[in-house]
């Protein structure tokens, strides 16, 4: 759906889908890999870091939320908007009114009020806020899903590494992975539905079933000595993983969560993805990401706001406290970002445009300090005045909280590339 307060740019009409590929385009980027990527070299992950089974759930606010009417706000100023700021469970931490439950939740969060990504398209800060690097022609980096994928993941796990709950078409990515192969790009669940075509066949006995896949396999198996390419080896990776899948479809259904849940999330979209969020980090899987849409508001900013920011305060709030409850936060970093903020002047619209100057993130869970602030901006949320970060920043910080190191390096396609941009470093004072 086009959204009529935003900016309508090619990048914002593309972020809706978040480079949705279906299983034909994902082949076809596969095909253009090469095999450089099969001697590839992963650092060590350490036994520690295995038993903990350290998970990451990044809630993407599409389009740019504000951080006036969110994490930063300023009331009373000449940019501050209609809306107070509140008292938080952490005394002397203040966010936007339109967070009330939120705010209840602020000693298990961290916010970071400082960053300046030097990019206001959409594209442009969806790929610098995902891979942690600009992005440029020479190279294309993974996102942070599939890098997390990759050196967190279970194999033994049945579903997926990268899962992303998103509005919109379902269907496997084609290009997040990068380099890293086909098998680390996210499977998306549009609108939050289960994969298509992962249900047991009616019509076949468990016995012929067996027979079928035996006789696959042997195909394929033959197949693949003689021609073996990286568009084969996407295909069997896909199927493989589709064939594991099915065995634990019944994650993807959150009517069997109890109906005060169902309610306590939210009967919208964004509050039964956040309950599926929930569901599938319990059932191990590494990394999950929930969109949430149209905070591209060009006009109309505070009625936007109003309405998506209750939406997300709910659901967000129900699922830190749940993740909390269960054992789960301590080991899963949670993450809220959005491409870019909302710019500190109002414009003739009511609305705010792209901002990426200063503006603001909220962290939790694993290797998070909690009940923290980090960064500041002016009086009136202009620019940064203390401890200025970038998206390389982040990006190593976010490896560092799940406990991996950024500055270790790996080969790929004959080239020495380090896990996170080596131009930045980790955001110490947002470390436990």
């Amino acid at each position: 759906m086009r959204c009529s307060y935003a900016c309508n740019s090619p990048d914002h009409l593309l972020s809706r889908r978040q480079f949705l590929g279906n299983l034909g385009a994902g082949l076809g980027a596969a095909a253009g890999l090469g095999a450089g990527f099969a001697g590839f070299t992963a650092p060590a992950v350490s036994a520690e870091l295995a038993r903990n089974q350290r998970q990451v759930l990044v809630i993407w606010l599409a389009g740019g939320a504000s951080q006036l009417e969110t994490w930063d706000p300023k009331p009373k100023t000449d940019t501050g908007g209609p809306f107070r700021s509140i008292e938080t469970s952490v005394p002397g931490i203040r966010i936007s009114e339109l967070l009330p439950k939120t705010a209840m939740q602020m000693h298990r969060l961290a916010l970071l009020r400082s960053i300046n990504t030097h990019e206001d398209d959409h594209g442009k800060g969806h790929y610098l806020m995902h891979t942690g690097r600009a992005q440029t022609p020479a190279a294309v980096y993974p996102h942070l899903g599939s890098v997390m994928a990759r050196w967190l993941g279970d194999e033994r796990n049945p579903l997926p590494g990268y899962i992303h709950i998103t509005p919109g078409g379902g269907g496997k990515g084609s290009s997040e992975a990068a380099f890293l192969g086909p098998k680390y790009n996210p499977l998306y669940l549009g609108n939050g539905q289960a994969p298509a075509n992962t249900a047991d066949d009616p019509g076949l006995s468990p016995l012929g079933a067996s027979g079928r896949q035996a006789v696959r396999m042997h195909l394929s198996d033959r197949f693949a000595r003689r021609r073996r390419t990286a568009e084969t080896e996407a295909y069997t990776t896909t199927y493989e993983q589709a064939l594991k899948l099915m065995t634990r479809r019944d994650v993807f259904d959150v009517t069997k969560e109890p109906a005060a849940d169902l309610e306590r999330y939210g009967s919208h979209d964004f509050g039964r993805h956040c309950l599926l969020a929930r569901r599938l980090l319990e059932a191990g899987t590494t990394f999950v990401q929930v969109t949430h849409s149209n905070y591209d508001t060009h006009n109309e900013n505070f009625d936007f706001h109003l309405e998506q920011v209750g939406e997300f305060d709910q659901a967000f709030a129900s699922l830190i406290d749940d993740l909390a409850a269960r054992g789960l936060l301590q080991h899963t970093l949670v993450v809220v970002m959005s491409e870019f903020g909302r710019t500190p002047r109002i414009n003739y619209l009511y609305g705010r445009d792209h901002w990426s100057k200063a503006w603001s993130i909220c962290l939790a869970g694993a290797g998070i300090a909690p009940g923290n602030v980090v960064g500041k901006t002016n009086a009136n949320g202009t620019e940064v005045v203390d401890r200025e970060v970038g998206g390389g920043h982040l990006f190593h910080t976010y490896l560092r909280a799940v406990g991996l190191d950024p500055t270790e390096s790996f080969e790929a396609d004959g080239r020495v590339i380090q896990l996170a941009d080596p131009a930045a470093s980790a955001i110490d004072e947002l470390l436990a």
